[in-house]
């Protein structure tokens, strides 16, 4: 039932929203330049047409690639070979065209500035890669898939939270090439470090696996709820490690350890950013338009033979580098860039 309200009711839901509102756009256009009380509400920030313009170019980038994906499950003989490699490859150059369009166009208007840090995942790139992520604030997600894919030439596979299939194109599109989502409470019988081990098995030289080993987008609330479970579990030495930790949760070793198990020829690359970790919800957004902010994303890449080879051992060494990305996040802080506010 939850499928066919996506796919039956939401997606041509999102297609006719969107032709809405490119019908109407003139008008909404007029009202605002000429209404008062907008010109009172933004004096040099325009935050309405900022926000609007990103919502506007996301419902049209979403609803061409509903349209797209519908025509390639045509093409395919109605599904029958959409999982062959021949449509894994335009599904994958579906993905990294609209990545680039909407992440470019968001950054000028929002402006923002990405820049990176330390060897990139290029480096040995017929090697497949484990690429384990620190997860806070908006848009950092989007921003490591446009990395991966534009800059460095990877096809990755994505662990990803199930709310997420609510998104039309996403749920569609991450049905047909290799990706899971992940329920954070999933049902009896439901194995997630098995799923996650068939994921990242298999992986071909220009393969990355993404996961985000907090669970979630750090908020200080998840970070004394990952530190309340652990006491719970009587890890009381991995609870104080996680206090120490200001700016990330205490990570979930358990998909991650599954991955490496499942690839034993990938090297792993720990990627951290900072930039938009302190906006946490809609109206921290809101308040910073134009963001007018620098994003740094580090990258270490760390060899296969560097990695311990026991549990234990890699549950520390994987708690020890989460200790360093928080070192690193609270020595580069976000940085201003000059803006035109009044």
């Amino acid at each position: 039932m939850t499928w066919a309200l996506r796919r039956l009711v939401l997606a041509p839901a999102v297609i006719g929203l969107t032709v809405l509102v490119w019908v109407t756009l003139p008008l909404w256009l007029i009202l605002a330049a000429l209404s008062p009380v907008v010109a009172r509400v933004l004096p040099g920030m325009w935050r309405v047409l900022r926000v609007g313009w990103v919502a506007i170019l996301y419902l049209t980038c979403e609803s061409l690639l509903l349209v797209v994906l519908f025509g390639l499950w045509l093409a395919s003989g109605f599904g029958w070979r959409i999982r062959s490699p021949y449509f894994a490859g335009i599904h994958y150059d579906l993905v990294q065209g609209v990545l680039v369009v909407f992440f470019r166009e968001a950054r000028r208007v929002l402006r923002l500035q990405v820049v990176t840090d330390g060897p990139a995942p290029d480096q040995h790139p017929d090697t497949p890669i484990l690429v384990c992520c620190r997860h806070a604030g908006p848009g950092d997600s989007f921003t490591l898939m446009y990395a991966l894919m534009h800059w460095y030439r990877r096809e990755p596979r994505v662990v990803l939270k199930d709310t997420l299939a609510w998104d039309p194109a996403i749920d569609v599109l991450l049905r047909r090439i290799p990706a899971r989502f992940i329920s954070s409470e999933p049902r009896e019988g439901e194995d997630i470090e098995t799923q996650i081990s068939a994921l990242a098995s298999q992986l071909d030289d220009n393969d990355a696996f993404v996961i985000f080993p907090e669970g979630g987008n750090f908020t200080p609330q998840r970070r004394e709820r990952a530190i309340a479970k652990l006491r719970s579990l009587g890890l009381e030495r991995m609870a104080v490690r996680a206090e120490a930790m200001i700016h990330v949760i205490a990570p979930r070793p358990g998909g991650f350890l599954a991955a490496l198990d499942a690839a034993p020829e990938a090297d792993v690359v720990m990627v951290a950013h900072t930039g938009l970790d302190h906006l946490l919800t809609i109206g921290d957004v809101w308040r910073e338009l134009p963001v007018d902010k620098r994003i740094t994303m580090r990258w270490w890449e760390v060899p296969r033979e560097e990695i311990p080879a026991g549990r234990e051992e890699r549950i520390e060494w994987l708690f020890e580098w989460w200790a360093r990305i928080d070192a690193w996040i609270a020595e580069n802080r976000p940085e201003e860039l000059p803006s035109g506010r009044s």
